[in-house]
Order: C-alpha cells, then sequence, then structure tokens
C-alpha cells in the first residue's frame, strides 16, 4: 500500500489548492490505482482508499462524478462509503449507475427509494437482485415505469403486499397484468385474481406465452368459479319467490336490506331471488352457483354491488347443508374484504355474457 499512501501530499495540495481540472485528473489517477488492485486489497485497504476518494469528491463537478460512478458500479469491493454518497447524488447521472449495480445494502436502498426522484427508483428496479423490503417500496412509491421494471425484474423478491399493489394497478394497465402474470411467484390466489381481472387480449396473452400444463391451469382458473356447481341439490320452483320480489323491486327499487333480510329469516328462495335481481344475473345461474361448494360466487355478487360483509355472512349462513365452521366464515371475510369491486364486477359481466343476458 506504498503507492495509495504516497499520493496523500498530492491530495492535500490538490483539496487545499487544486482547480477542478486538477482535482478530476487525481481522482481518475486514484480510481485506476483503486481499480487496478481491487482483487487483492483487503477491507483496510479499501477504507483507505474510501477516505481518499471521498475527500476529492467532496466538491468536484459532476460531470467527474458521473464518471466515477461508471468506473466502480460493477467493482463488488468498491469503497461503500463513496458508492453511498454517488447513490445518494441528485443528479441521476451521478446515482444511476451505482444504483442500478452498485455494492448498496438494503437499509441504504430503502432510505434512497423512500427520499428519491422516480429515475432513482427506476435505476434500482433493475438491479439484479432486490429484496422484499426494497421492492416494497419501490412498488408504493415507484410510478408506471418503475413498476413496469419491478414486474419484468425476476430478480426482485416480492411479497404478497407487493403483488396485490401491482395487480390493483394493472386493473388499468393491461400491459402490467401481462407482466405480472408471467411472473413465476406469484401466488396462486393473487394468480387467479389478476386472471379474472384481465382483459380477454391479455388472458389470451398469457395462454399463449404458457406451458401446456400451465395453459390447462389457466383455463381452469377462468373457468372454475363459473362451474362450481351443486349436484347434490335438487332443483328449486323460484316462480313464486321472483313474482314476489319483482313486484317489490317495482315498488320500491330492492336493498341490500332486502336480501339481508330474506336471508337471516330463512326464505333461501327469496334470497336468491333478490340477489338474481339485484345482481341481473339469472335466477337459475345464482342457484347454480349458491349451491356450490365454496363461498366465492356469493362473494363475488355481493361485492359486484357493494353490499357490506354483515349481509354476505348472512347470506353465506342461508346456503342449503351444514352451517359452515367459524374457520370457514373467517376464510371467507379475509377473502371478501381483498377483493375488489371491479375484479368482482368483470366476473359477474361475465355470467352475464356467458348467459346470454349482458348487453
Amino acid at each position: 500500500m506504498a503507492a495509495p499512501a504516497s499520493l496523500l501530499p498530492e491530495l492535500e495540495e490538490v483539496v487545499q489548492h487544486g482547480s477542478a481540472e486538477k482535482r478530476a485528473e487525481t481522482l481518475r489517477r486514484i480510481t485506476t490505482l483503486f481499480l487496478d488492485g481491487a482483487s487483492s486489497f483487503n477491507d483496510h485497504h479499501v477504507a483507505l482508499f474510501d477516505d481518499v476518494i471521498g475527500c476529492l469528491i467532496a466538491e468536484i463537478e459532476a460531470k467527474a462524478l458521473a464518471e466515477l460512478a461508471r468506473r466502480l458500479a460493477h467493482v463488488d469491493n468498491a469503497p461503500v462509503g463513496v458508492v453511498v454518497t454517488l447513490a445518494k447524488n441528485d443528479d441521476i447521472d451521478v446515482a444511476g449507475p451505482v444504483l442500478k449495480s452498485g455494492p448498496l445494502s438494503d437499509p441504504d436502498l430503502v432510505a434512497i427509494a423512500e427520499t428519491k426522484s422516480q429515475a432513482h427508483l427506476l435505476a434500482m428496479a433493475s438491479r439484479r437482485q432486490l429484496s422484499e423490503v426494497v421492492s416494497d417500496v419501490l412498488v408504493k412509491r415507484g410510478d408506471r415505469d418503475v413498476a413496469h421494471s419491478i414486474a419484468t425484474n425476476t430478480g426482485a423478491s416480492l411479497s404478497e403486499g407487493a403483488f396485490t399493489n401491482l395487480i390493483s394497478r394493472a386493473q388499468k394497465d393491461g400491459d402490467l397484468a401481462e407482466k405480472v402474470g408471467k411472473r413465476t411467484d406469484i401466488p396462486p390466489r393473487l394468480f387467479r385474481q389478476l386472471l379474472l381481472q384481465a382483459s380477454e387480449v391479455v388472458q389470451k396473452r398469457l395462454l399463449a406465452a404458457a406451458r401446456p400444463e400451465t395453459q390447462a391451469e389457466i383455463r381452469k382458473i377462468l373457468a372454475k368459479v363459473t362451474d362450481e356447481v351443486g349436484a347434490k341439490a335438487a332443483p328449486r320452483n323460484y316462480t313464486a319467490a321472483m313474482a314476489a320480489v319483482r313486484t317489490l323491486h317495482k315498488e320500491r327499487k330492492l336493498t341490500e336490506a332486502d336480501v339481508a333480510n330474506y336471508a337471516e329469516n330463512g326464505k333461501y328462495e327469496e334470497t336468491i331471488a333478490a340477489l338474481s335481481t339485484i345482481c341481473a344475473v339469472p335466477v337459475e345461474v345464482v342457484d347454480r352457483l349458491m349451491n356450490g361448494e365454496r363461498a366465492d360466487p356469493v362473494l363475488i355478487l355481493a361485492r359486484s354491488v357493494n353490499f357490506g360483509w354483515p349481509t354476505v355472512k348472512a347470506v353465506i349462513n342461508a346456503r342449503p347443508g351444514p352451517k359452515p365452521s367459524q374457520q370457514v366464515i373467517d376464510a371467507a371475510h379475509e377473502n371478501f374484504e381483498r377483493l375488489t369491486g371491479p375484479t368482482a364486477q368483470r366476473v359477474v359481466r361475465f355470467w352475464q355474457v356467458r348467459q346470454g343476458t349482458g348487453e
């Protein structure tokens, strides 16, 4: 380490009296010296360069800083203090290279992601690896470009919360929906939600891009909710119930309170007739869906017309057969809270169109 030490007198002169050009030239020389020996330097040596380069960059033009960032960006043992300083620079030409690939810790990345510009976030989103804690901040604060970059970054670990955020944004962004849907780490439950809310074009793209076994699974998901039928339930006659409900609907528009009242008083046929009328889904379809093993169709119908959980619970309890366990009710409540109105309305439109009743 005699060579770097011998530069200290020159460093002192440059820092105290050197011109901008002299500072930049000295920075290049010391950076080259570091890069030439980086693979063999121990932590003590690197710390020395960190101090020396740190002194030089305190007052230096952005162009020289950007050059330094580019030279250090791909060096695994680059001086940490210098890299962090560069990464926090407001000029993206300076910060960008090290944000994309520099040796930065999660706490440093999170601090930058929480405070810096969208350009900084976009640079970070392309890192070869991103932890969940960093990805969470990027997804939360990032704009459309950041979201798309995160979605296509296979080295980014995404939490369930990050996936939920992206799926919510994908409701109005077909390209994002397609990118999120192609991730192999998306939880099955969230993939199902994404698929159901996606446009037909996006669904077809996901099918075309999927492996044969995955294609079959996607088709199952698209048809599952609709095809869940209660084969064991005997056909019911809804003629009288539909007549009574339609009469009431003409007198005054049916409300959520009517559905809840029917359900709580054990009037199953009237409950189904009221749901059919309010949701504009044929009564035979509502009956078939209600008799399935899962409560999902009830949740979807209710969420599509903005019913509250108490009404949903009453309808679930009104279904034929044994009363559901508390565990089943709790799971249904959790799923209901996660289900969004637009997603539910899309599925209901699918039921309407499939039955020839949609617009």
